[in-house]
């Protein structure tokens, strides 16, 4: 029988097979335990070989000169990836003994606190080409000190950018304010000391652990975050802000100069009934004591006879005028009052019956000098048209205030006419309804031969706005302590003549 070589028969055979596994598993297993902890995202095959080992690219332990506990540590350096070069991979490996925060162009990318780990960092979507600054804020705990540092930067086009700690790191001194972001280093930054090569006692030749960090991504900027839009948002809001601040200063001025136009006409109203209505009273008792010394035929007398009754015209013409003026009649109450006043008196020495219908919620909003002195005309057209062509026994006069507006009806019992055969101009209708629409208002004809006719007008009012008036302008703030002239008191003498106190 053939007998097997000693080596075969031996079992030492079956020692070296179990000494070759063991030595590939050791040599293959950390790798492997390292790797493994966090995913990481996928790297090209052309750029698996340089991170095999953790520890490859890594420099030196550094720190400063000195070394005491509870020290703080501010590591600075720069470096340059090439302008239009693309980044294929990008791997920082780093720790410190015992703390450290890790900055890229000021900004955060992490911490760690473990020196007998390496943390690993993957800033393939965060670099682009041009000038970086890094910084790592290291503190000591107790005893030894150091930081540990490896960045490796592979290109598209084969080169390589290597950053490892060594000399060529910084010191910054504390106090120094936004030091992570300066781009260059100032004289008092002296050079990083090398304290012990990597493996060098007394801290490991390999990590306990390898702790992958989370991805980085860019930091997205919006639109609305951006220094030019908020420049210009900035700029409108100043643009804006001055354009109100102008406008309230017109808004006070015209106020201002309303309030004063108020004044002025009481004044004039004051003056008229004080000065002109007592002179033509005089007139009026002069000539009525003249008259009473001459004959009854005489021509003198019937001179003096009708120059007392112009002058009582006159000043029945002047009654009208002192409540126009007044600015204490600007209200629709007061002209609601007038308008029945004057109705009345008109009517007196006709054949016409006159009804009235004033809305008894009638509100004190203003109502302008010029869209009552236009209303006024127009009411009085029209009863003069009623007296002069109408026929009329009654006439029904109704004064409303319907969703912020005056409604004035003039309506009558007489002949009618027929509105499609009339001439154009006829009855002064045009004249109304042109002064109607110049002040924004509008006058509405409904007439019949036989069923007498119907006008209707209508005037926008707006409510005043008592609180942004108030808040915007107040009279003390351009003068003396003065009187509203749209509360005069009760004794003011340019209501003597005002037919609305009859």
């Amino acid at each position: 029988m053939k007998s097997w070589p000693w080596y075969f028969q031996s079992g030492k055979i079956w020692a070296i097979v179990c000494l070759s596994a063991g030595f590939l598993l050791t040599s293959i297993a950390p790798l492997g335990a390292a790797e493994q902890v966090v995913d990481s995202p996928v790297i090209s095959t052309d750029a698996i070989e340089p991170y095999l080992s953790p520890t490859n690219g890594l420099g030196s332990w550094i720190w400063t000169t000195n070394t005491f506990d509870g020290q703080m540590c501010q590591f600075w350096r720069t470096f340059e990836i090439p302008a239009n070069a693309k980044i294929a991979a990008a791997r920082l490996v780093m720790t410190a003994d015992n703390e450290f925060i890790l900055y890229l162009d000021g900004r955060k990318l992490g911490h760690g606190a473990e020196w007998h780990e390496l943390f690993i960092f993957d800033l393939s979507q965060i670099l682009f080409p041009g000038h970086h600054v890094l910084a790592v804020e290291a503190i000591n705990g107790a005893s030894f000190a150091g930081m540990l540092f490896g960045l490796r930067v592979d290109l598209a086009d084969g080169r390589l950018i290597e950053v490892k700690s060594d000399q060529s790191w910084k010191i910054v001194p504390e106090g120094v304010k936004r030091w992570e972001k300066r781009t260059e280093a100032q004289p008092d930054w002296h050079e990083a000391t090398i304290v012990a090569p990597l493996g060098g006692s007394p801290w490991w030749t390999q990590p306990l652990n390898v702790d992958r960090m989370p991805s980085l991504l860019p930091i997205k900027v919006y639109f609305w975050q951006t220094g030019w839009f908020q420049i210009t948002l900035l700029s409108l809001c100043s643009f804006v802000i001055l354009i109100s601040l102008r406008l309230m200063a017109q808004l006070a001025l015209h106020q201002k100069e309303h309030w004063l136009l108020q004044q002025e006409r009481a004044r004039i109203a004051r003056d008229i009934h004080d000065d002109i209505g007592s002179r033509m009273t005089q007139l009026v008792l002069h000539g009525e004591v003249a008259q009473s010394d001459l004959a009854e035929d005489s021509k003198m007398r019937m001179q003096l006879d009708r120059i007392c009754e112009e002058a009582r015209g006159l000043l029945s013409s002047m009654d009208e005028i002192l409540w126009a003026v007044n600015p204490r009649r600007d209200t629709l109450r007061d002209f609601a009052a007038y308008v029945c006043g004057y109705a009345q008196q008109f009517l007196k020495a006709t054949p016409i019956q006159c009804l009235f219908e004033v809305d008894p919620e009638m509100v004190a909003a203003t109502f302008d000098l010029p869209q009552r002195r236009s209303l006024l005309m127009a009411i009085k057209e029209t009863l003069n048209n009623a007296v002069k062509h109408s026929q009329a026994t009654e006439l029904h006069l109704k004064i409303q205030w319907q969703r912020q507006r005056l409604i004035v009806i003039v309506q009558d019992n007489g002949r009618g006419m027929d509105l499609t055969t009339m001439k154009p101009g006829r009855s002064g209708l045009a004249n109304i309804t042109q002064r109607m629409q110049e002040m924004g208002g509008s006058c509405q004809v409904t007439s019949q031969p036989g069923n007498g006719c119907r006008i209707e007008f209508g005037v926008p009012i707006k409510p005043p706005r008592r609180f942004f008036r108030n808040w915007l302008w107040k009279p003390n703030l351009f003068s003396g302590p003065t009187r509203n002239p749209q509360h005069l008191p009760s004794n003011d003498p340019s209501q003597s003549h005002d037919p609305t106190q009859c």
